[in-house]
């Protein structure tokens, strides 16, 4: 459980840094430049999302149940797992609705894609992953939209056709992630239970 813990420290610690010291974050960058910056975040969220990875894979072999949800959470972790792919699409598809309205989407997918997992799930290792993600999501957005206020951020408007695109990407790559991937890289079908 150590490893968990340690891992999260690391990965959420360094991206959390423009959440509780933008400012530091900024002189520092300005003095190692951009490359070393990006390099040393990198390698520091490498080293914490691999000790994450081990850290949970080894509290599930001695899973400690702090509750056991009821079957209809997982049903309900199926309905926002899709609505976290539409947003996680939407992140990354030009001029649509879903990012002209919501301006943060990815941090708003991690946000929703924790809260299913903390619902479905009642293992104390889940509920420290998820809930620790879920933690950092609501922090980030927050100061995301602040900085968008003190900035005067302006999005761009959304169209029909990339709105539609990002719900049909979304929903397709929920759809191969839930009867597929999950099973191969988790190890549990969760739809398949």
């Amino acid at each position: 459980m150590w490893f968990l813990v340690l891992g999260l420290v690391l990965f959420l610690g360094v991206h959390s840094v423009r959440i509780v010291a933008d400012g530091w974050r900024m002189q520092t960058l300005a003095r190692l430049g951009e490359g070393p910056w990006k390099g040393l975040y990198s390698v520091v969220s490498a080293v914490g999302l691999g000790l994450i990875v081990w850290g949970y894979g080894q509290a599930r072999q001695q899973p400690v149940v702090l509750w056991v949800p009821p079957i209809g959470m997982r049903h309900a972790a199926a309905l926002l797992t899709l609505v976290a792919f539409i947003l996680l699409a939407a992140t990354y598809v030009p001029r649509n609705a879903i990012k002209a309205r919501l301006h943060h989407p990815m941090v708003l997918s991690v946000k929703v894609w924790a809260l299913a997992h903390v619902l479905s799930n009642g293992n104390l290792a889940d509920v420290l992953l998820f809930g620790s993600f879920l933690l950092w999501a609501v922090l980030s957005f927050r100061a995301a939209r602040q900085r968008d206020r003190a900035h005067n951020t302006v999005y761009a408007p959304g169209t029909a056709a990339g709105t539609g695109m990002a719900v049909v990407g979304g929903a397709v790559a929920w759809a191969a992630f839930a009867f597929w991937a999950h099973a191969w890289l988790i190890g549990v079908a969760p739809l398949g239970r």
